[in-house]
Order: C-alpha cells, then sequence, then structure tokens
C-alpha cells in the first residue's frame, strides 16, 4: 500500500528529495507525513507547500524554492486537467495549447497565421521546463496569478516556459523569415534564462486577441476646453488599455484667470484634475486595476499653492481634492538656488514669484518662430546662459503682470510636508532634463522640449500638446473633427536582471536581442490614441532598464554606503549604455534609422561628448552612429521593477532591500520574503533596512547611474517618519546638486503601503 502512495505522490517526494539534495534541508519529517496521511496527491502537495512556506526564513531562506516546486506541481496539475493530458509529462502539446487559446478567441490568431506547425514542433522542442526551476515561490506565484494565460473562466492553460515562447514569437513575428526562428529561439533564452523581463503589459499582452504592449504615455494638455476634454478623453482610451499616464498641465490658465477676456472667471486646473481623477476611477485596466495618473504643474504655476499642492493630503477642503491621482511638480534651477539664499543669521529669504501662464502670454508678447505665443515653461536654462532666468526675471520685473509671490522655502516645505503625508509630489528638474535631451534639436536654443515625465518618472522625451486643426461637416452630413498630433509620449519597456545577467557574462549578447525586442514593440503595437502612435514610430523611443541592483551589490560584496559601490554604478552603467546605444546602430544598419536623427547629439555627436565618452570603443561607436545613425530616438530609462524584479528573484529596481526578512503583502497575499541569495556571507551587505541607510550614498550612486541614461530613473528617497525639515532639505537640494532629473516617492516609515501602477515594471 505505502508503494502505491509513494508512486501515487511522486511529484511531491520528488520535490522533496531535489530540496535535500539541492539545498541540504531536513525534509525527513515532511516526507513521512506525506506517506503515513491519508491524503490525496493534491492534498499532500497543499499540505507540503503549506509547511515549506513557514519555514522560509532568513536562517532557512532556501526554503522558497521547495515551496515554488510544489507550487509546480499544482500549475502543472491544473494545466494538464484543463488541457486533457498526461500530468507526469509536465507539458502538454504547444500547438494544441495554441489551436485551442486561439478557439476561445484568448490568443490572436497571427500566431497560426505567422508560424507553420512545423515551425511550432521545432520552437516546442526548444523549451525547456526545467528553467520553472529557477524561480522561487513568489515569483511564480505572481507570474502565475497575473500573467499566464487563462480560458474566459479563469481556468489555467498556459504554463511558465509557454508564455516566455508566446512573448518571443509575438515580438519576432515580423522578422524576415529566415532568420525569424533563431531569433524568436534568442529572444526564449533571454526570457527563460530570467536574464531579462519585458514590461508587464507586453508579459500580460503578448499573443492575446486584446490589449496593449506599451508601459506609459505622456500628453501635454492645451490651454482651452476642447484641449482639457480631448486630454480626457485620450486619458480614458489608454487607461482601459492598461497604460499608465503622465499629463502635463502647466499651460492652463490658473484660478482667477480671465476667459475670453471676462475678468476671475477661471476656476484654475484643480477642477480638471479632479475630473481626470474621476477617469482614473472609473475607467479601470481591462478590468484589474484602476487607472493610475500623475498630473505635473511647474512651481512657477500661480496654483501651485493653490491647491495642487494638498491634492492628496488630508487636510483642507474636499472638494478640492484628487485623492486617487498622483502630483509631480516641474522645478527650474532657479527655484533651487533660492532656497540656498539666506542670511547671516542662515534664514532663507530667497523669494519665489508664481505666475498664471495664460497672463504671462497675453502679456509679455513672447513669440516662437511661426508667431505662437510662447509662456515661462517654455525655456530653460543651458549651461552656457540661463533663457528661463532671463525670461523669470523679465515677467517679475513687469509692472503690470500679476503673480502671487512667496518665499521659496514656503512653497518648499509645504512640498515636503505633502510628501511625508503621501509620498508625493515628485519632482522634476526641468533644466536638467533638457540640457540631457538628446532630440532638443526639434526646437530653438534654450526652449523646452520636455516639461514632465511619466507615471514612475523614469521616462524624458519630447512633448507637444495635440489641437484642433478643423471641424466640418462632409458631404454624407458627418461631423468631421481633424486634430493636429503633438508629440504625445510611449514607453516601451524592459529590463535587465542585473545579478543574473551579470554573473553569468551575457550583458552584450542580452542586450543586443532586448533591444530588438523592445524595437518591434513600437511597430507591432496598436495605441487607440492616435498621435501617441504617431510619436511611437516618429522617435522610436524605447527604454531599456535594469533591477537587482542591490541583490548584484550583495554578490559582489560591494557595501551601499561606499565609494566602491558608486565607482560600480558609474562603471556597470557605462557598459549597459555602450551595448545598448550599440545595438541601436546595429538595428538601424538593418532597418534605417529613426525619422528625426537628423540634427540630433546622436549624430552630431555631442551626446557622446557631453557624457565625456572619449575611450578608442566609444569613438568607434560614435563614427559608426554618423555613417549608419540609430534605430530608436531614446534608448534607457529605469523603471521600478517590484512585481517583475520578484518574478526574476531579485531585489527591486535599484533600490536598497526593505528588509533582510520581511512579510510581502498585496491584495491577494501575504507571503513571508527574505533577501536573494541569502547566506553567512551576503547577510552582511544586506543586513541595514532600507530606511536605516543614508540616502546620500543612494543620491551618489544614482548620479554616477545617471550620466549614462539618456531618459530618466524611478529612484526612491526612503526616510524616517521623523526626518527633520532641514535633513530632507539636504536630500532634496543634493539630489539637484548632484544632476538628477527626478526622484520618484519620498517614502517614509509612517506611510502605509502606496498603491504604484504595475504598468512601468519591466
Amino acid at each position: 500500500m505505502i508503494t502505491d502512495v509513494k508512486h501515487e505522490r511522486s511529484g511531491v517526494l520528488e520535490a522533496l528529495d531535489w530540496a535535500f539534495n539541492k539545498y541540504g534541508l531536513d525534509v525527513t519529517s515532511m516526507k513521512e507525513k506525506v506517506l503515513e496521511a491519508e491524503l490525496s496527491v493534491q492534498q499532500a502537495n497543499e499540505q507540503a507547500m503549506f509547511y515549506a512556506l513557514n519555514r522560509i526564513a532568513m536562517d532557512e531562506p532556501d526554503w522558497t524554492y521547495v515551496a515554488a516546486r510544489l507550487y509546480l506541481n499544482e500549475l502543472y496539475h491544473k494545466a494538464a486537467t484543463n488541457r486533457k493530458y498526461n500530468q507526469h509529462l509536465k507539458y502538454g502539446r504547444f500547438v494544441q495549447l495554441i489551436n485551442t487559446l486561439t478557439e476561445q478567441g484568448i490568443y490572436s490568431t497571427d500566431l497560426l497565421h505567422t508560424y507553420t506547425e512545423d515551425e511550432l514542433k521545432e520552437l516546442e522542442k526548444e523549451m525547456k521546463p526545467e528553467r520553472d526551476l529557477l524561480f522561487n515561490y513568489i515569483g511564480l506565484f505572481l507570474l502565475a496569478d497575473r500573467y499566464l494565460a487563462k480560458d474566459h473562466d479563469g481556468n489555467l492553460y498556459e504554463l511558465p516556459q509557454e508564455r516566455f515562447m508566446i512573448i518571443a514569437m509575438t515580438l519576432m513575428k515580423q522578422e524576415d523569415r529566415p532568420k525569424r526562428l533563431a531569433l524568436v529561439k534568442e529572444a526564449y533564452w533571454a526570457l527563460s534564462n530570467l536574464y531579462m523581463t519585458v514590461a508587464t503589459p507586453t508579459l500580460t499582452n503578448a499573443g492575446k486577441r486584446v490589449g496593449q504592449l506599451s508601459s506609459c504615455f505622456i500628453d501635454t494638455v492645451e490651454d482651452s476646453l476642447d484641449g482639457i476634454y480631448l486630454n480626457n478623453w485620450d486619458t480614458a482610451r489608454l487607461s482601459k488599455d492598461g497604460g499608465g499616464i503622465g499629463i502635463y498641465y502647466g499651460k492652463v490658465r490658473a484660478l482667477g484667470s480671465d476667459i475670453k477676456r471676462f475678468k476671475g472667471n477661471s476656476s484654475g486646473v484643480v477642477p480638471w484634475i479632479r475630473l481626470i481623477n474621476d477617469t482614473a476611477v472609473s475607467v479601470d485596466q481591462l478590468g484589474q486595476r484602476q487607472g493610475a495618473v500623475a498630473v505635473y504643474l511647474d512651481l512657477f504655476h500661480k496654483d501651485i499653492m493653490n491647491g495642487f499642492l494638498d491634492l492628496k493630503t488630508n487636510n483642507g477642503d474636499e472638494r478640492r481634492k484628487a485623492h486617487d491621482i498622483f502630483t509631480g511638480v516641474t522645478i527650474p534651477d532657479l527655484f533651487m538656488k533660492k532656497l540656498e539664499d539666506v542670511d547671516e543669521n542662515g534664514r532663507s529669504i530667497g523669494e519665489w514669484h508664481t505666475f498664471c501662464p495664460h497672463q504671462v502670454k497675453q502679456i509679455m508678447g513672447w513669440k516662437d518662430e511661426h508667431g505662437n505665443p510662447l509662456g515661462l515653461e517654455d525655456f530653460y536654462d543651458e549651461n552656457d546662459r540661463g533663457y528661463f532666468t532671463e525670461k523669470y526675471e523679465e515677467a517679475v520685473n513687469h509692472p503690470v503682470l500679476p503673480r502671487k509671490t512667496y518665499r521659496a522655502m514656503d512653497i518648499m516645505a509645504r512640498i515636503m510636508v505633502a510628501q511625508l503625508e503621501t509620498g508625493t509630489p515628485y519632482m522634476f528638474y526641468r533644466d536638467e532634463v533638457n540640457r540631457q535631451n538628446p532630440n532638443k534639436h526639434a526646437n530653438e536654443v534654450g526652449r523646452t522640449s520636455i516639461y514632465c515625465s511619466n507615471l514612475c518618472t523614469e521616462i524624458a522625451q519630447n512633448m507637444s500638446a495635440t489641437t484642433i486643426h478643423k471641424e466640418y461637416q462632409d458631404e454624407e452630413g458627418n461631423i468631421v473633427l481633424i486634430r493636429k498630433p503633438g508629440d504625445s509620449v510611449v514607453c516601451n519597456l524592459s529590463s535587465i536582471n542585473l545579478p543574473r545577467a551579470v554573473s553569468s557574462g551575457v550583458l552584450s549578447r542580452l542586450i543586443k536581442i532586448q533591444m530588438r525586442m523592445l524595437d518591434n514593440v513600437i511597430d507591432l503595437n496598436t495605441i487607440s490614441v492616435g498621435q501617441a502612435q504617431v510619436t511611437n514610430k516618429k522617435y522610436r523611443a524605447v527604454g531599456l532598464g535594469t533591477f537587482g541592483w542591490h541583490h548584484l551589490l550583495a554578490l559582489e560584496g560591494i557595501h551601499w554606503e561606499t565609494d566602491e559601490s558608486v565607482a560600480y554604478a558609474d562603471e556597470l552603467y557605462e557598459d549597459i549604455a555602450y551595448h545598448t546605444i550599440h545595438s541601436s546602430m546595429e538595428l538601424a544598419k538593418e532597418k534605417g534609422a529613426y525619422s528625426q536623427f537628423h540634427g540630433s547629439e546622436w549624430e552630431t555627436g555631442d551626446y557622446f561628448k557631453r557624457k565625456g565618452y572619449t575611450s578608442e570603443r566609444w569613438t568607434m561607436l560614435q563614427k559608426e552612429i554618423e555613417g549608419y545613425g540609430v534605430r530608436n530616438g531614446w534608448m534607457m530609462a529605469i523603471a521600478p521593477n517590484s512585481s517583475t524584479a520578484k518574478i526574476g528573484g531579485s531585489t527591486d529596481g535599484i533600490d536598497p532591500l526593505y528588509a533582510v526578512e520581511y512579510a510581502e503583502e498585496k491584495k491577494n497575499f501575504k507571503f513571508k520574503v527574505t533577501a536573494p541569495d541569502l547566506n553567512h556571507i551576503t547577510y552582511n551587505f544586506y543586513k541595514r533596512a532600507r530606511h536605516e541607510l543614508d540616502q546620500v550614498w543612494s543620491i551618489k550612486q544614482n548620479a554616477a547611474r545617471q550620466r549614462h541614461i539618456d531618459q530618466g530613473i524611478s529612484f526612491n528617497l526612503y526616510v524616517r517618519h521623523d526626518i527633520k525639515a532641514k535633513e530632507l532639505l539636504h536630500l532634496h537640494l543634493e539630489s539637484w546638486r548632484q544632476g538628477l532629473k527626478t526622484t520618484y516617492y519620498v517614502r517614509s516609515t509612517s506611510q502605509s503601503e502606496i498603491e504604484e501602477c504595475e504598468a512601468c515594471h519591466s
């Protein structure tokens, strides 16, 4: 009888034996319970998994892999039952899976139209089920819970290696047929070894009948009723498709401004932002979560202190609140300099003036080359000349231009209070962003091209408002609205799993296929908002990023708060930048450069001069780019990477680890988690929790990293709830002085868990 039971429960026993052989874990008592108890196979598996999950601790962290192995048994059973094949095979026929889910309307018909049955059989042989053992428990749980394909009733059909292969097939389906299968296999190699992850929308929707592949979108709101409501409509459509959204509101007139010369009629930006808030709540993301929107406003906008900084706080008039959106402030260098102005007693004396953008355009009379009015938001300070500063001082000195004046420190204090309560506003250092922009050639010198960032502060690309060009009635009586598309930003993301890729020495090979995958997303994606689709193909921007930084430091034996960590960030990210730009050049050689390459800093070489890239390999690459161009107008951006970092078995983004051992809790789970690759050696490099670390070292690391990233970085500041105002101010000043482009959340120990948008997890 025991023999029969042992045979029936062989999957459970095999997992426990594997745990003993691989990790030396004591599984004797658990094996005895499995054999002696009168349990079904599934009950035995669940009991063993429960036991393993409860054994996870900092002194026995490898139980997470035992739990994952047992959870795999459960997934194999579910897939086999739903697809009607023998569970002992683990994986069923790949061709049958594609046929079934295509018939059910889950998969797109493109897969069967693109690949022959012989090709599908060849790709089935390429799949490596043993790579399922790379997952820890939380990574496998998240992948299965959120991303593996299910039927319309929620029954599991797809398994991990099949999801990776479907993604690879989808992203390579338009490649030339003679090399297509080889590229699919290479993409599968990168994904299945967990050397990289794709963005959440791609991980979820690749190969599916519905859903788009890009992560985030950024829009500019025109100062008109049409512009405001059309932006809201676009926001709803993008949110429905699962995208996170950043919106720049700095051009919209302030409270009390005139409308059609009627004085004092404008209600300002707050009511319109509340409208966006309602849209985000009402239009959910494919039924999974409510929409996620960040709204940015300039610190020189008159409404900054008239409701904007209090939108998410719990004090004040609830009729002027928008608790479900996220806020960001765009900050000129001049404001930060004003914070440094002090009297002999060390008291801040710098004044800051705020204006209505509509009144600035009316009264100051600044025009572009086409005669269109310009505002303060349309200028930034270059290194050799303060274009914004000149215009700001001109506005301050104008005798009739209305303004509201504050102590600069009072504005900063309001920002910091809001950050400690809500985590926001994000900080966007607009002058540095525009100075570092490789595609500023679209505007005159000193003219702003980038007004704000996205929901997670890592995207920085050219922006402009979409406007109504014409409205007329056609011959059939239809009312036709023609919109002139502005630059509506799209971010296409993917991230390197640093500990796995660096330790395996595969960066060059990995980035080459990763950039091709990202570039292909641009051509494959169907975006419901037309101007975003146009901009996506105009600049072909992508955002290759990384996660697992703290994990990598621990493996390399480098402490967080050291000059060595800063130097390593500088060295590693320069290497990543080189391979990324080189890969884009190779793609341009094969497929052509992006349409706006001519005149860009990629072509002129100014980008390389500014970065100080003078070594032989950089010089050779620059010459090749002069001849062939680059495929992508922007190439690198470091996203938050929380969910996908857990799938990859590593630490979030560039963040320090929360703690060596902690409970990871979301709406539908709570698991004990330990630091990755935790042992008696790595413990020493993990032991200080993120809120205990000196954040200045994090800023220094990020400054070294930012030098090599052409866009931005999702960079959190972790502080204690009782931090003194001057200490938090010092962190913000240090971030600005070190040349950071943005900072993301200020996360204090008193805040409840901040709900992030998952679109940028890549």
